[in-house]
């Protein structure tokens, strides 16, 4: 446990971003799994599904979250399922 104020403040400030950062991880996670069981069950709403994962992605790579190349290649990934 720090004693100084400064590394509690940072200890604690570093906490809410963890959470935060979790919570942004496993929505752009959930919507890609939405978009993934759309395509197998062959869903009519793909399109839209497609178009929130694609903005979960980019979501996450502006705030840092994931690398701008795993970001490309999820999105190429989804693109693929998406043209068959």
């Amino acid at each position: 446990m720090p004693n100084i104020d400064q590394t509690i403040k940072r200890q604690r400030q570093d906490e809410k971003k963890r959470e935060n950062n979790r919570g942004q991880l496993t929505s752009m996670r959930s919507a890609k799994k939405k978009f993934l069981t759309a395509v197998d069950t062959d869903a009519e709403n793909k399109k839209e599904l497609y178009e929130d994962a694609v903005k979960a992605i980019d979501k996450a790579v502006s705030k840092g979250l994931i690398h701008e190349n795993k970001a490309a290649r999820d999105k190429s990934r989804l693109s693929k399922k998406i043209a068959k």
